[in-house]
């Protein structure tokens, strides 16, 4: 059972994390997975108020229980379990019984699903996809509010250039750019360039400085779809459990052939976060922008982007 539990830590990792800094620790014992937030990883400059990191880490707690569920193993999840020790985000315990067989279905996504930075092709995403995924974050207790209504994503679109536009000015934020999207050579972590396309596209829609990735783009209009992800509230527990919707949403778009990606620079900030709340015109906190669609015909497929490996990631008793 243990050998299971580290084989399902280990399909974990390939969870999406801020600019790839994978912010995350475990600690296995029998029968029992911890979480811990590793804070030699917090981007000060892009995430002030750690909300990413915990997106980050909650979408590899996500990707943990669809691992096990996929081998078979059922978890129960225990969200901040002991308030003495801030990095503990989660304890995850193999329980009796069947394993969640919602999750089970996504396991084969897990080494699929990519971030696809390119223009999408310019066909809409199906309705009934779309309630799909919305009914996939409703699970967590998150909303996915679509930008479909044209005075919304008009507001929506000003929210994200304004965001990237004011954050380049933030202390440190172009420092932690540079440093994560060109690693060391060998280095397991960050943006390679060959994640990001050629042509840096529209500034609101990726923050990541042209790249290496060639081959067919889609050209015309782009279809994607911007969703916003909220939560009731904003303290620790909603951003932690943000960060599961995302993944089943991510993962479940993944199996129906969608490509996505996903935008936060407008809830890095707090009036930028509060603006897109009332573009929204919605009571509850936005936790994350996604972007969802058809991904260009005939492009190439993406490459996977680096992970560290298990054993760089795993406390010590």
């Amino acid at each position: 059972m243990d050998r299971t539990l580290r084989q399902a830590v280990e399909l974990a990792l390939q969870a999406p994390s801020v600019h790839n800094t994978q912010p995350w620790r475990f600690r296995l014992s029998t029968g029992e997975v911890e979480l811990h937030a590793d804070p030699s990883r917090h981007l000060p400059g892009t995430d002030p108020d750690h909300r990413d990191l915990l997106i980050s880490c909650g979408a590899v707690l996500h990707h943990l229980v669809v691992a096990a569920a996929g081998l078979g193993i059922a978890l129960r999840v225990d969200r901040l379990p002991d308030p003495e020790q801030r990095t503990l985000l989660a304890t995850a315990r193999v329980v009796d019984g069947p394993p969640d067989r919602a999750a089970a279905a996504l396991f084969g996504q897990l080494g699929r699903r990519r971030t696809d930075r390119r223009r999408y092709a310019a066909d809409p995403v199906p309705p009934a996809r779309l309630a799909a995924l919305v009914e996939r974050a409703a699970e967590f207790g998150a909303g996915l509010v679509p930008a479909t209504d044209p005075g919304v994503l008009t507001r929506l679109h000003g929210v994200l250039s304004d965001a990237a536009a004011r954050q380049r000015h933030e202390p440190g934020y172009l420092a932690e750019l540079l440093i994560w999207t060109h690693r060391y050579a060998g280095t397991r972590d960050g943006v390679p360039a060959a994640s990001v396309p050629s042509h840096a596209g529209e500034p609101e829609l990726t923050r990541f400085p042209a790249g290496r990735l060639t081959g067919r783009q889609a050209f015309g209009p782009d279809g994607g779809l911007l969703l916003v992800l909220t939560t009731p509230r904003d303290d620790r527990v909603d951003r932690l459990v943000a960060g599961e919707a995302t993944s089943a949403v991510l993962l479940g778009a993944t199996r129906v052939g969608l490509a996505t990606a996903t935008l936060s620079q407008a809830v890095e900030q707090p009036a930028m976060r509060e603006r897109l709340r009332l573009a929204l015109g919605v009571a509850d906190q936005p936790q994350l922008v996604l972007r969802v669609g058809t991904p260009p015909y005939g492009s190439t497929p993406l490459p996977a982007t680096p992970r560290r490996p298990l054993d760089s990631v795993l406390l010590r008793r």
